[in-house]
């Protein structure tokens, strides 16, 4: 027997109905519910940590569940240089993350290596793993970071096409016996990713 609490909720609730389309409230599950996977490397790291805490709350836009597990996770927070050393490193974290999966670029060192002009720095992560959306600074401000996962959660809340990770192919499965090196790895996603267009969170 139905309390009269019970039986108002339920004649309430027969008296509207709720129509969208199923891509739109997939769209809109996915992207307040991302789960991120900092891989902080460097002094980027370290405001990271900020863009976490009570001041600027990632968690308001539902992406504080911070995973250590790629397999736990959907969104890669690359913050930080990244050398040639950690290059097959990074791309087996990304290999292992779900679908559908998104990387944001943070900072100079990640999106381009910054002032690291040297040969055992990775000139930019999007040499070997696919990249939705830079965010610029050394380091970049938390402010910054918000309007980064801001501009990662319009595009998929649109749909946006993402062609630089549709086309994309590991590195560290082609090229025969010199698969995995840094090397191999450069040229092989460069002439995949090079000339794509890219979302730039300003």
């Amino acid at each position: 027997m139905q309390s009269q609490g019970t039986q108002s909720v339920d004649d309430m609730s027969r008296s509207f109905a709720l129509t969208t389309k199923l891509d739109a409230i997939v769209a809109w599950g996915q992207r307040n519910a991302l789960w991120p996977l900092p891989y902080g490397t460097a002094c980027c790291g370290i405001e990271l940590m900020s863009v976490m805490g009570p001041k600027y709350d990632l968690a308001r836009f539902g992406a504080e569940v911070v995973r250590f597990s790629p397999r736990q996770a959907d969104l890669l927070l690359v913050a930080g240089t990244i050398t040639e050393k950690m290059a097959p490193i990074l791309v087996r974290i990304y290999e292992q993350m779900l679908e559908p999966k998104y990387v944001l670029s943070m900072g100079a060192c990640a999106s381009s290596g910054g002032f690291y002009r040297a040969y055992h720095v990775l000139q930019g992560c999007d040499k070997v793993i696919p990249v939705d959306v830079y965010v610029p600074g050394c380091p970049p401000t938390p402010e910054a970071v918000l309007d980064g996962v801001m501009t990662l959660q319009k595009m998929i809340k649109d749909r946006t096409p993402r062609p630089w990770k549709d086309y994309w192919t590991s590195p560290l499965l082609s090229g025969g016996s010199n698969a995995g090196l840094p090397g191999q790895m450069f040229a092989e996603s460069g002439r995949v990713i090079g000339a794509l267009p890219k979302v730039v969170a300003p």
